[in-house]
């Protein structure tokens, strides 16, 4: 779970509009406001390059990618996210301003303090989402990228790409590039 919760049983009302203009982001869940936290460098470099790499892939497709700051919604307002990324196909989401409801694509690079719930709570609620195909998981400390990938019988199956010679693929999204364009500048001893 991101950081410290405070405990307001805050409106989803309240919180998105509060939050257009709160000089921090914090994410929603089921009542409570979480503060979010600062990212290391390979979180950051990580984020960059892969949105750099999906939107050439996704230009004219009828899809788009966004980037840190742009909320998902879950459910009938259970929960606000700020994925690290994500691709909506949806064109409702393309005229929606602050929050997109209808993401194929989510990508969350870990970080200690976030890695379990990003893997147990947030996944949970990121698989109440009809449109996502794809919950993706990123280590910035080695090579490894985890593909949770929806099947048609709606089962989660897992896809692990690993070492620096791997071959990463979103298929949601028609993607694939090497490992080492995911990880691209990123220093493992800053980790």
């Amino acid at each position: 779970m991101p950081a410290l919760a405070e405990k307001l049983n805050i409106t989803p009302e309240d919180y998105l509009a509060a939050e257009i203009d709160a000089p921090t982001r914090s994410e929603y869940v089921q009542g409570e406001i979480y503060a979010m936290a600062g990212a290391s460098d390979g979180h950051v470099t990580i984020t960059g390059n892969l949105f750099a790499l999906i939107k050439p892939q996704v230009r004219g497709a009828g899809c788009k990618p966004y980037i840190s700051d742009m909320k998902v919604r879950i459910g009938e307002d259970s929960a606000y996210y700020y994925p690290d990324l994500l691709v909506s196909c949806d064109s409702a989401d393309h005229k929606r301003n602050y929050v997109k409801h209808a993401p194929t694509l989510i990508v969350e690079v870990l970080s200690p303090s976030t890695e379990a719930y990003d893997r147990g709570g947030k996944f949970a609620f990121y698989r109440q989402l009809t449109s996502l195909q794809e919950y993706v998981l990123i280590d910035p400390r080695t090579y490894r990228v985890d593909v949770f990938r929806r099947t048609p019988q709606n089962r989660w199956e897992l896809f692990n790409f690993e070492g620096a010679d791997a071959e990463v693929e979103f298929a949601s999204i028609n993607f694939h590039c090497p490992m080492q364009a995911v990880y691209e500048d990123v220093d493992f001893e800053l980790v």
